[in-house]
Parts: structure tokens; C-alpha cells; sequence
């Protein structure tokens, strides 16, 4: 399993995430963190993508420090350093193996970033490096989604077509193995043809595999269709649990992701608060 899987699809990542309301979620964040009394210092964030998060966490006056393992989603977050001027660092780094050059005093993972670890060995590994890299009495602040998530998607599929590009989304989730694997098929488009009766160019199926077809609008624009394969495991509030408690974190709380509500067999996503607790665990 590889983190990398965001290629093509950083390029459109931030215009279908627009229905997410980034502003509550992170006013959520920093409240949490503000009541553990982190109202400054370093923060780091795990699988940051293009750096919308950690944009709003830096002008927040947190010391950011953003770390993904897309190349590609890491240029995106890059972009918007350069205008926005925060002084953030960002690390092309896979969250099972992170290093950072001393402890922070939180670190945080959003939009199930880490239900990309599939195997609950890594993702032990993680929550390791995590209590490793804490501050004394740091926070861990991360969401995840349940296996309640994936089943409401199923096998399904889910398509959208706008003007700056198009997607075609094919589900399917196995309850056994708590497995969720989808195929991501992109259409964007490339530069306006001179003229007219542009042949259609073969593409190949596979990761971030890449080809050419012939846009069926009157301009003649060329749109590249690009494929991407993602894999995520479900995990249940209680295997959350166990594994923080085995990597040496203590847990604290956890709500519904989405109410901010106490968590119920209903919960689709859900937000945990962990802290450092010592790293005689960790090693």
C-alpha cells in the first residue's frame, strides 16, 4: 500500500473539496487545542495534502510544519505559502516513517488522512512516532472513519462533471476485511485545439496512468484522462483506541466528526484527542 496516491488528482484536489467547510472545521481544532492550553508553538501536521489546514493553523500564529507524501499535493500546499507568507515547512515524508528535528506541541491529522495506513501494525507505527514526536503532555489530534462510512458508500459510484474538469468515482468496500478501495478517473483539460478531428489517444489503465481523449465540445478542447487507484481500512472507534493505548498515548475524547456530538454506532467519522504520556513505550 502506498500514501503517494494523489498525482493528477492534486491538481483538482482543492476545487471538489469545496463543499468542505474548512473555516468550522478548523475553528473546531484550535478550540480543542487552545482548552489543552496551545495557543502557540509548533504544530505538525500529518498528511497535509495541499496545505489548506495548515494554512489556517499558521495565520492562527502556530508554527506550522506540514508533512504528506504526495509530491504533488505538497507543490499544491507550496503555492499557497508563497501567498499567503507564512513561514511553514513543509516535509515529503510517509506518515509510517516521519522524522522531525524535535518535539511540537501538537500534532494533527485531518479528513482521514490516516485511514490510508490499511495494515493496524503501520498504523501502531504511526501512533508511535507520533508519542515520540510530542512534547511532554502533548496532543494528538486526528479524525478517522468508521467502518459505518465505507458501507454507506458500497459499491457505488459517484460522478461529477464541471467546467474545469470531471471525475468518476467506483466504490467498493469490503465489511470483512474493513477494506475500501475506489478507482478515480479524471478527465481535465489541456490546452484548446487549432482545429477540429483530433484522433482519441489510447490510455492505459493503472496508477496515475495517464492518456489523451477527445472532448466532445464545440471548441475541440483535448482533455487528459488520468487514472488513480486509493485504498483505505475502516477502523472502529475501539481498535482507535487499543492501538493509541499500545503506542504509549493515553486517549481523552472523542466526538462525531461531523456533530461534534458524543460518538454513537452511527458515527461515520470521529475526532479522537490523544496525549503523550512518556516514550518508555515508544522504543
Amino acid at each position: 500500500m502506498t500514501l503517494d496516491q494523489y498525482a493528477a488528482f492534486a491538481e483538482v484536489y482543492d476545487l471538489f473539496m469545496d463543499n468542505i467547510d474548512y473555516g468550522q472545521w478548523f475553528a473546531r481544532i484550535r478550540e480543542l487545542l487552545e482548552q489543552q492550553n496551545i495557543q502557540d508553538g509548533i504544530v505538525c501536521e500529518l498528511g497535509c495534502g495541499t496545505g489548506t489546514m495548515t494554512e489556517l493553523l499558521a495565520e492562527a500564529g502556530y508554527d506550522m510544519i506540514g508533512i504528506d507524501a504526495s509530491p504533488e499535493m505538497l507543490e499544491a500546499a507550496t503555492e499557497k505559502k508563497l501567498v499567503s507568507g507564512h513561514d511553514i515547512l513543509y516535509l515529503l515524508q510517509d506518515a509510517r516513517s516521519f522524522e522531525l528535528y524535535g518535539t511540537v506541541k501538537a500534532i494533527v491529522s485531518v479528513c482521514d488522512s490516516l485511514n490510508y495506513v490499511t495494515d493496524p501494525a503501520e498504523l501502531l507505527q504511526v501512533f508511535r512516532l507520533v508519542n515520540n514526536y510530542l512534547d511532554p503532555d502533548g496532543i494528538f489530534l486526528f479524525d478517522m472513519n468508521t467502518p459505518v462510512r465505507y458501507a454507506s458508500i458500497g459499491d457505488d459510484t459517484i460522478a461529477e462533471n464541471r467546467e474545469e474538469g470531471s471525475f468518476i468515482w467506483e466504490n467498493q468496500y469490503d465489511p470483512e476485511s474493513q477494506i475500501n478501495e475506489y478507482l478515480l478517473t479524471l478527465f481535465l483539460p489541456e490546452l484548446p485545439l487549432a482545429g477540429e478531428g483530433v484522433e482519441s489517444g489510447a490510455v492505459e489503465c493503472g496508477d496515475a496512468e495517464s492518456g489523451r481523449a477527445q472532448s466532445g465540445d464545440r471548441d475541440g478542447t483535448l482533455y487528459r484522462k488520468t487514472e488513480e487507484y486509493h485504498c483505505q481500512r475502516a477502523y472502529s472507534p475501539d481498535e482507535v483506541k487499543d492501538l493509541l493505548h499500545e503506542a504509549g498515548l493515553v486517549f481523552l475524547a472523542a466526538w462525531d466528526g461531523y456533530t461534534g456530538r458524543t460518538v454513537s454506532g452511527d458515527s461515520e467519522r470521529v475526532l479522537y484527542m490523544a496525549r503523550e504520556q512518556g516514550k518508555k513505550n515508544n522504543r
